[in-house]
């Protein structure tokens, strides 16, 4: 019989994708321990994403930059949460994610070895990469005995973060996004230019799609803006989002795409969350190793001898995995699987809290 855990702790990753793919862990945990809380340590950036996932009882932003230190910040959170958890559950494998947990005595510390941090976790696993050969599986592993876990063969439970349709009317009347249907299109990748598809082939597929009657909306960060000014150039109803939207609206928004076109980056993890048709590119990166966490996903990727190399450059100069990747076979797949306006399927609403 499983030990009722009642309260846990997660010491959340922190990237979007890697956040997105954590709610199957907690889908997991609530599955096996429907009366429990769950409490995130996490970003304070991740708050919106988190407050889509009903799973989630508390969320403790953590005031540290990535790749910070910040021993007076995690050393303050540990002494508020003392003698508040059962449990903690460790999902980043660096030896300073696991020090908020070891500072506040929970009792029960769990995550894989990592930087040497045996003293700091009360059950150390060893990682067998060629056995959790997905991140999502590594996330739900540590929510499972460890006997349970080992032969990989475990159930993982799709992402699904919900959506706040009033919200989504008035940004659709905010930014004068027009009726028809849309395909979104994400051009970013935070980790750098060997994952991202060419801007020139995203501003060739969107003229394609608007002359076909749809709208494009192109989705990122501040950084992005610049990306989506050079896709949307000349084309009447294509919208450069990139920058103008909170990561709420973004969830929101993308949820109300029929399609969405996307490098392998956080933002294609957040529109497989919200049931939206994903065309998922790769370059340095696989989607053996990251996939869009859902049946709804086309995979455009080359497999060239060469990938996958996890570089965030080129290191051969030339890019091919998406040079050579074109714009005619993801056009295809788009209206392959374009439905017509009238049939787009209706979106899930948030509920009132």
């Amino acid at each position: 019989m499983a030990k009722a855990v009642e309260h846990l702790l997660v010491v959340g990753p922190s990237w979007v994708g890697d956040m997105v793919m954590a709610q199957s862990l907690f889908i997991t945990l609530k599955q096996r321990y429907p009366d429990a809380t769950i409490s995130v340590v996490a970003p304070a950036w991740s708050e919106p994403i988190l407050a889509r996932m009903p799973e989630i009882t508390e969320v403790m932003p953590l005031a540290v930059g990535h790749g910070e230190f910040g021993w007076g910040a995690r050393r303050a959170m540990a002494q508020r949460m003392q003698g508040h958890f059962d449990r903690a559950i460790v999902l980043p494998r660096s030896w300073k994610s696991a020090l908020v947990p070891f500072l506040a005595r929970i009792p029960e510390r769990v995550g894989f070895l990592g930087e040497q941090r045996y003293g700091l976790l009360t059950e150390h696993r060893s990682l067998d990469k060629s056995v959790l050969d997905q991140t999502v599986k590594r996330f739900v592993a540590l929510g499972l005995p460890a006997a349970e876990a080992a032969p990989g063969d475990f159930a993982i439970p799709a992402p699904r973060l919900e959506v706040d349709a009033d919200n989504q009317a008035s940004l659709r009347q905010r930014h004068g996004l027009p009726a028809r249907p849309a395909i979104g299109m994400m051009p970013g990748a935070e980790f750098g230019p060997a994952k991202q598809w060419p801007l020139e082939y995203f501003h060739e597929l969107a003229r394609r799609l608007i002359d076909d009657g749809f709208a494009v909306r192109i989705f990122g960060g501040p950084g992005d803006h610049a990306a989506g000014e050079t896709i949307v150039s000349g084309l009447a109803h294509a919208h450069n989002l990139c920058g103008a939207t909170s990561l709420a609206d973004a969830v929101d928004l993308l949820a109300d795409c029929a399609q969405v076109v996307t490098n392998d980056s956080g933002l294609m993890h957040v529109a497989a969350a919200v049931g939206t048709r994903v065309q998922a590119i790769y370059g340095s990166s696989t989607p053996d190793y990251t996939p869009p966490l859902t049946d709804n996903a086309r995979i455009h990727y080359l497999a060239l001898w060469c990938s996958p190399c996890f570089k965030r450059v080129c290191p051969l100069g030339h890019t091919n995995c998406l040079n050579h990747l074109y714009v005619e076979p993801v056009y295809r797949a788009v209206r392959e699987s374009a439905e017509p306006p009238q049939t787009l399927r209706p979106q899930p609403s948030m509920p009132r809290r």
